[in-house]
């Protein structure tokens, strides 16, 4: 099964340090990066989709997707 996450959060290292976390667990990215801007607490979002294979998992709502 492939398992499918977007993470997001504010452009600063922090966000960075989630995205190198998940490729350091197998995670790999899909697509380009995304941004945007919240004017009302004046900072840049960033979103990253990122895709995982995982042999012999059946998808369930009790999945908890940081955990892979």
């Amino acid at each position: 099964m492939k398992l499918y996450r977007f993470l997001t959060g504010p452009d600063d290292a922090a966000f960075c340090r989630r995205v190198s976390a998940a490729l350091n667990k197998g995670w790999a990215l899909q697509g380009d990066p995304s941004l945007t801007y919240d004017p009302v607490k004046g900072t840049v979002i960033c979103g990253q989709a990122i895709v995982k294979e995982v042999p012999d998992v059946e998808w369930s709502d009790e999945i908890k997707l940081s955990d892979w």
